[in-house]
């Protein structure tokens, strides 16, 4: 390790890879000088307990099924908490970090837990890459028994404050997101990072192009869609839309790159709109594909429902169809629509109103050459501004700053 630099441990609820925020982040602290260690919990069978990924040394802990069924009621009953913290201390012996980084706040608690009680807390980031209780309204296993029973929302809502509040430091994904934060919690902006899911242009435009898939998105007027494909993504919103469209579009076709549990709502609202051969539903795919997808889109979409955890993040996927040179329509959540009209990369539609999302479709169809604009507004948007180089310098900051003090300590 570099003279001065830091090793950090990461930690992560989930499999790795995938997380584009986590590779990401970890990518640019190890680009600084850092070294990034990534505890991982997997709930499937571990191929490789130790595996270092673009740099980053991960280390996989199998967690099993009974595990995650118990991580949903993680703020419900102490059992997830309980069943891994023997692995996060074993992880952080091993390690011997000099700070510690969680990313999201189900793992939280059992990682701030075993750090209070060390003979030697270590200096503590939250990250939190989305608002959990606000998100966790919409999930589909909340509105019926057992899960509208036993979780309840409010709940996790006290429990992130109290997370806030006892983090070191937290790492937010919007400037809206910490407008609310610091009101919320009565914390100090000076505590809160802004760091959006912008790209990192040296692992993204290095995805190669998989002309099979461009091949396939030729029909005339492709509409890509990618990420998750759960309704409050306004994805129904996006089918609406298509089946107005497509009366004065005959060629147009939504490609949906993605997946979610309610993707079986989207295949019968589908069959009921009679737009079967107007719709592809590719199912999950690789981030690396997604490139792919945009270069053979005409439009690409971010068609939101509004509420409060849209209106202060962005999705992924805005940056990645700026990135891919092509027009945007998204609905007029705040953080997205900002984005979006700062840069004239796009058009924005009223959400959940599938008559005026059909009518920014149309006009990018009916005006190729302020289409074209846009897309290249977009690309030249990311190159300049909203590229991860960018929009992570106040994370590399940060952990300069604390390197130093800890240095001097």
């Amino acid at each position: 390790m570099n003279l001065g630099a830091m090793r950090i441990a990461m930690f992560l609820d989930q499999s790795f890879p995938p997380d584009s925020r986590v590779e990401n982040e970890a990518y640019s602290l190890i680009k600084a000088g850092h070294e990034v260690h990534l505890f991982s919990l997997s709930y499937q069978k571990v191929k490789l307990k130790r595996e270092e990924v673009n740099g980053i040394e991960v280390h996989r802990y199998k967690a099993g099924k009974l595990t995650y069924k118990l991580s949903a009621l993680a703020y419900t009953f102490p059992f997830f908490h309980n069943l891994i913290r023997k692995k996060i201390s074993g992880f952080l012996s091993e390690v011997q970090p000099d700070a510690i980084h969680v990313h999201d706040m189900l793992i939280a608690q059992a990682v701030m837990d075993v750090n209070s009680k060390s003979d030697r807390p270590l200096y503590l980031t939250l990250d939190l890459h989305e608002d959990r209780p606000e998100i966790m309204q919409f999930y589909p296993h909340l509105k019926k028994m057992p899960g509208k029973f036993l979780i309840n929302i409010d709940t996790w809502r006290k429990k992130q404050m109290e997370l806030i509040r006892r983090a070191d430091k937290v790492v937010l994904v919007t400037n809206e997101a910490v407008d609310r934060a610091v009101i919320s919690t009565g914390e100090d902006r000076s505590k809160f990072i802004s760091l959006p899911n912008t790209i990192e242009k040296d692992i993204y435009f290095n995805y190669a192009i998989d002309k099979r898939i461009t091949r396939k998105l030729k029909r005339g007027f492709d509409i890509v869609y990618v990420g998750d494909t759960g309704l409050r993504r306004g994805t129904d919103t996006a089918i609406r839309a298509l089946r107005l469209l497509i009366e004065k579009v005959p060629q147009a076709q939504l490609i949906l790159v993605g997946k979610s549990t309610e993707d079986i709502h989207l295949v019968k609202l589908v069959e009921e709109l009679g737009v079967s051969a107007h719709v592809i539903f590719e199912g999950w795919q690789d981030v690396s594909l997604f490139p792919s997808y945009i270069s053979g889109a005409e439009v690409c979409i971010s068609p939101l429902h509004r509420n409060l955890h849209h209106d202060t993040t962005y999705a992924n996927k805005i940056f990645q169809y700026m990135a891919g040179e092509r027009p945007l329509v998204v609905s007029d959540c705040a953080a997205q629509a900002n984005i979006v009209r700062a840069a004239e990369c796009g058009l924005v539609f009223e959400a959940g109103n599938a008559q005026s999302m059909t009518s920014c479709l149309l006009e990018l169809y009916n005006n190729p050459s302020e289409a074209r604009r846009m897309g290249e507004n977009g690309l030249l948007a990311v190159q300049e501004q909203y590229h991860w180089k960018k929009t992570s310098q106040a994370l590399i900051s940060f952990y300069q700053e604390l390197d130093a003090r800890q240095a001097l300590s």
